[in-house]
């Protein structure tokens, strides 16, 4: 079998190689996704302390928060006896028992309404048993998928060691996998808490490295809009600047409310997000998520032409590209279902964005690998999230390997606006976020 897969390998490389070069993938493969394996293997082989202690403490802590949860919504559902994990039971004791409103509900195929995440945070508002749903849901989440499955994963060396992968996501990004450790939530408490459980090495301490709005530097460079690439150059705070522009306010009189909804707009924008999506995640009216997507192409009226003239071409070719070249192809804008074809229209708007944060955080890790080799540094890259990288420190390091990983990463290309990185330390992976 191991002579049978080395002839096909090879037998593979000339039709596969034509086919990068048709498919103008050859850079992105020589001068991106190949360097990075050996620094990946690094990582991999490196993996991440976990205590085993903390661990089952949390996972026992929850465990009886869960069983109290657990207790009050029986006590809302009438001493309902059902499974709060089904569905189906859910749904019936949520709607044919309590009455809960279905209006604007879809029914799955087995015919009872869905108890999906988005149809509980709607109901969340107004109805407590469907808040105490959804904190249980996200308490058993992270018992089941964290706290009583990384004890079990760790290796001899009380190190978990996560598999990446670099042809699963089609954004370009990677993935990890066994345990996947990118997709622990941060915006949570809860989600927080599990980060006390990775530790630095004995000795050691976490430093975080993380580049700061990559993906809304990368539309200002890439749409070349004037306002946008001023807001970034002037250093100032660019959400309040944008609510400034949007809402037609003083910077100085911008309030913290329209702060976040200008930061929910910038962020919208670059996911394609329409307004129907805003008025989703900022609970308001269509009419008003409209009007603060037109206030905000009015602002920056580079972008809709940038974002305009990305969906057309991709129609043309069916592909959307990063700078580095990597395509993504995207049938749905062909399709003949709206919704499909909607979701295509996002996933070219934001490819351009995601994909080219992804190549360059790629890239960074080439350049941050190769700098800690020739400077014969002890400290180790363990961990890449996305946008951040984080590294196992030896004390001692910590001063040369910040300066080293900011310079790498700052000046990995020259962008019309400066890709910035903040910098953070501690014992713990939560005290290093």
């Amino acid at each position: 079998p191991a002579a049978r897969t080395a002839a096909l390998t090879l037998a593979l490389v000339v039709p596969l190689r034509d086919r990068m070069t048709r498919e103008n993938a050859v850079n992105v493969f020589d001068g991106i996704e190949m360097p990075l394996v050996p620094v990946l293997a690094k990582m991999e082989r490196a993996g991440m302390l976990v205590d085993p202690d903390r661990l089952h403490s949390l996972s026992e802590g929850l465990a009886t928060q869960i069983a109290e949860v657990e207790r009050n919504i029986r006590d809302l559902a009438g001493d309902e006896t059902f499974n709060i994990g089904s569905p189906m039971q859910l749904s019936h004791v949520l709607f044919d028992v309590m009455g809960l409103p279905t209006k604007g509900l879809k029914k799955t195929k087995r015919g009872y309404y869905s108890t999906n995440a988005k149809v509980l945070s709607d109901l969340a508002r107004d109805h407590e048993i469907v808040r105490l749903i959804l904190d249980w849901r996200e308490k058993s989440k992270i018992k089941s998928t964290y706290l009583d499955t990384l004890g079990p994963l760790r290796r001899g060396d009380g190190r978990v060691h996560t598999t990446y992968n670099q042809t699963i996501t089609a954004t370009g990004r990677l993935s990890s996998s066994d345990p996947n450790l990118q997709n622990i939530p941060t915006r949570s408490e809860l989600g927080r808490t599990v980060k006390t459980a990775f530790s630095a090495g004995e000795g050691s301490v976490f430093l975080a490295v993380d580049y700061s709005q990559i993906e809304l530097r990368l539309l200002a460079h890439l749409s070349g809009d004037e306002h946008l690439v001023r807001a970034f150059n002037e250093g100032e705070d660019f959400h309040a600047e944008t609510a400034a522009r949007v809402f037609g306010v003083p910077v100085s009189e911008v309030t913290p409310d329209l702060r976040s909804r200008a930061k929910a707009v910038n962020f919208g924008i670059v996911y394609g997000q329409q307004a129907y999506g805003l008025s989703q995640s900022l609970h308001i009216s269509m009419a008003e998520a409209r009007d603060m997507i037109d206030r905000y192409y009015e602002a920056y009226p580079g972008v809709r032409t940038f974002l305009d003239n990305v969906v057309a071409r991709s129609k043309q070719t069916g592909y959307a590209e990063t700078m580095y070249g990597r395509r993504r192809h995207i049938p749905e804008l062909k399709a003949k279902n709206p919704q499909l074809r909607g979701f295509g229209e996002r996933t070219a708007m934001n490819h351009p964005m995601q994909g080219t944060a992804a190549d360059i955080i790629k890239i960074a890790m080439i350049n941050v690998d190769r700098r800690m080799t020739q400077e014969h540094l002890k400290s180790k890259m363990v961990l890449q999230i996305h946008d951040e990288l984080l590294f196992d420190a030896v004390p001692e390091e910590v001063e040369a390997l910040k300066r080293l990983v900011v310079e790498e990463m700052e000046n990995v290309t020259k962008l019309s606006v400066p890709l910035t990185v903040e910098c953070n330390e501690g014992k713990n992976w939560l005290e290093a976020h």
